[in-house]
């Protein structure tokens, strides 16, 4: 099972309208598992950076003019591509993987409005996984943000001074991966087809099935053979004889 955990950075909250998505960060898990393989990216949006914006994200704040006084790792925009220019290898990236997402209707509304700006396919909202609306349910009452849920987890966050669509991406996959039972929590048994069905998901009457062919032994005659031997010396009265009886 393969699934994508994504983050996006915006210039605000209008995705239909003069907002622009300034980067995306993504990163891929296998069966519950990280890969290694990320997707990161920044974006030019052709506008001013706002400064709540700025204040967020630390992404700009001035797009049409080198910073006058520029930052240590700050991140501007004016030399980075368009939307229109990643977006395919974004979308080869995700292909028809699920999206984990916290808060995914945002981010797909963005996503999917740069895409159809742009003439590219849209991405249908059900392949998206809200763990925002999972941690409402997990845990109804209680804060559900994601720096919240870091806490919950015991999950370091320190370096989120700023948001960042990479970083953000990880820290969601550590958050994900606890809500669900920890890395793996179904052994990868959900690979496993059922008979009735080819969705790929484990059925309740799953059983492993017997090897076509024993194994070879590992161990030598000669192995075997001072086994014997040392049991031998134990006597009749030996556990590993009763057991082997």
């Amino acid at each position: 099972m393969r699934q994508i955990v994504l983050d996006t950075e915006t210039t605000g909250f209008e995705a239909e309208g003069s907002d622009r998505i300034v980067e995306i960060g993504c990163l891929e898990l296998l069966n519950h598992m990280p890969t290694g393989k990320t997707y990161h990216v920044y974006c030019n949006p052709e506008r001013m950076m706002p400064n709540e914006a700025f204040g967020v994200h630390g992404i700009g704040p001035d797009l049409l003019e080198p910073p006058q006084d520029p930052q240590p790792g700050q991140v501007t925009l004016r030399d980075k591509p368009l939307f229109k220019e990643v977006a395919q290898g974004f979308l080869d990236f995700v292909q028809d993987s699920q999206m984990v997402i916290h808060n995914a209707k945002f981010d797909m509304r963005f996503l999917n409005a740069e895409l159809r700006r742009n003439g590219f396919r849209t991405l249908p909202m059900d392949q998206s996984l809200d763990t925002l609306a999972m941690a409402r349910k997990k845990f109804p009452g209680s804060p559900a943000t994601l720096d919240a849920l870091c806490r919950r987890y015991g999950i370091d966050n320190s370096n989120r001074v700023l948001h960042g669509a990479l970083l953000d991406s990880e820290i969601l996959a550590d958050v994900y991966l606890e809500m669900i039972g920890g890395r793996q929590p179904d052994f990868a048994l959900s690979s496993v087809a059922t008979s009735g069905g080819g969705d790929g998901a484990a059925g309740d009457d799953w059983r492993p099935f017997p090897r076509p062919a024993p194994l070879p032994p590992r161990i030598t005659e000669a192995e075997k053979e001072a086994h014997g031997e040392f049991v031998a010396k134990m006597g009749d009265d030996a556990l590993w004889t009763k057991l082997s009886q």
